[in-house]
């Protein structure tokens, strides 16, 4: 397994945060990473990202929720051969604060030979989460 994580704390309750991470047609808004998110993020639903660390290409993944504290999304190849787990957190730290965790853990056969060739994700990680801090605390 390999993965990449990113951890902010949010001047912002969960639920303010939890609006903008659902909210497919925004990510352009705020996260300068993202080409496009295509699709409604809701429970089971399947969406695209088009992300400019790949230009023109798709990232189809299925969504599980459970609000307002964790998000995951889930893709890959068929059979498991690849396959990748994003799950946010939002986890309250006062009244005022919520750390937000971004994790994206990557598994299956095919792994050494894809993670060779993937560039590495963690300027986009930040680059997500400041993005989303600032929106976050521009809502409330």
């Amino acid at each position: 397994m390999e993965s990449y994580e990113v951890i902010k704390t949010i001047a912002a309750k969960p639920e303010t945060i939890w609006a903008i991470l659902t909210d497919a047609a925004g990510y352009t808004a705020w996260d300068s990473g993202v080409e496009q998110v295509k699709g409604t993020i809701s429970p089971g639903s399947k969406i695209k990202v088009y992300s400019k660390i790949s230009p023109g290409r798709a990232f189809p993944v299925k969504v599980a929720l459970d609000p307002p504290t964790k998000m995951t999304w889930t893709g890959g190849m068929p059979l498991g051969l690849f396959k990748g787990v994003r799950t946010f957190t939002l986890t309250p730290e006062s009244e005022a604060l919520t750390r937000f965790d971004m994790r994206e853990e990557f598994t299956g056969p095919l792994l050494s030979m894809i993670w060779k060739s993937m560039p590495d994700l963690t300027p986009s990680f930040e680059q997500f989460a400041d993005g989303l801090k600032e929106a976050a605390e521009g809502a409330d």
